[in-house]
């Protein structure tokens, strides 16, 4: 297994970073650094799993919160990964290596976990603030995996995640997916949508909540990405975990998400940047 060549630790973190919040009794959000991982099931049991896997090098602080959640010395049954970005993949070969339990991601998305293909490049010129312009800084090289990513199950099962289904969710990425709960509406978003302006640093370090299409220097087809959150929306999801900014339940969650779907072109696309369709979607 290997990361990329332009692996590397990126210094930028948010009053967030260290909080977790339990939102449900088997739903649980923690932020490292800029970013949301999310473990599912209850502790008392010690079944379990990790949605994402953090920014590079977190891996020792993701496992010190697994077992503050569990109990020491516990392990996740899996790793399901809502797409292979560099701060959703960050730390994932050393918790496999430590752990020794498999990883799950959509078909499209493996040639970015198997080193055969990396991402494109992000896009400075993105409308935006600092973080899209530093955002050639961030990895984006294809990780290797081997043997240890396994396909979601075409059934839209998620393994080890009793209740929920995956649903394909691109734009931000080809083989983007987010995790529903049908009997409570649980969420887990990933960067489908976020609560977050990303591309602002004062907005990424303060952490103002604020509902967002996903972050823009990385998205590289919008008007899929635009289908997923009508696709979300649909859903009526009473808590959103997302892979960027605080969670989001209930009349905050809906009214908002209604309308990021009525608004898309307007708070989600930017007016320029290299990936922005030329007919604005319309």
């Amino acid at each position: 297994m290997s990361y990329g060549s332009d692996y590397k630790y990126i210094p930028t973190t948010s009053i967030g970073s260290g909080i977790g919040i339990e939102l449900l009794p088997d739903l649980y959000c923690y932020t490292i650094q800029i970013v949301n991982i999310v473990l599912v099931g209850k502790p008392e049991t010690n079944e379990f799993v990790l949605v994402d896997a953090g920014m590079p090098e977190s891996a020792n602080k993701i496992i010190s919160v697994v077992e503050g959640r569990f109990k020491k010395n516990s392990r996740p049954r899996a790793i399901i990964l809502t797409h292979g970005h560099f701060d959703h993949v960050g730390a994932v070969i050393e918790l496999v290596e430590y752990w020794k339990i498999p990883v799950y991601a959509h078909e499209l998305e493996l040639p970015y976990l198997t080193g055969q293909k990396s991402y494109p490049k992000p896009d400075p010129s993105v409308e935006g603030g600092i973080v899209a312009k530093l955002s050639p800084m961030f990895p984006n090289e294809s990780i290797d995996l081997g043997t240890n990513i396994h396909l979601l199950p075409s059934d839209g099962s998620v393994p080890h995640m009793p209740g929920f289904r995956w649903i394909h969710t691109p734009g931000h990425t080809p083989g983007h997916v987010s995790l529903f709960r049908e009997n409570d509406r649980s969420l887990i978003v990933g960067d489908a949508f976020v609560t977050v302006k990303q591309e602002y640093l004062y907005k990424v370090i303060t952490q103002e909540k604020e509902m967002s299409g996903p972050p823009r220097y990385l998205t590289t087809d919008w008007k899929a990405a635009k289908q997923s959150v009508e696709k979300l929306e649909a859903l009526k999801p009473s808590v959103a975990v997302t892979g960027h900014g605080a969670p989001m339940e209930g009349n905050e969650l809906s009214s908002n998400l209604k309308m990021l779907v009525e608004k898309f072109d307007q708070m989600a696309v930017p007016n320029y940047g290299k990936f922005v369709d030329n007919d604005r979607l319309h």
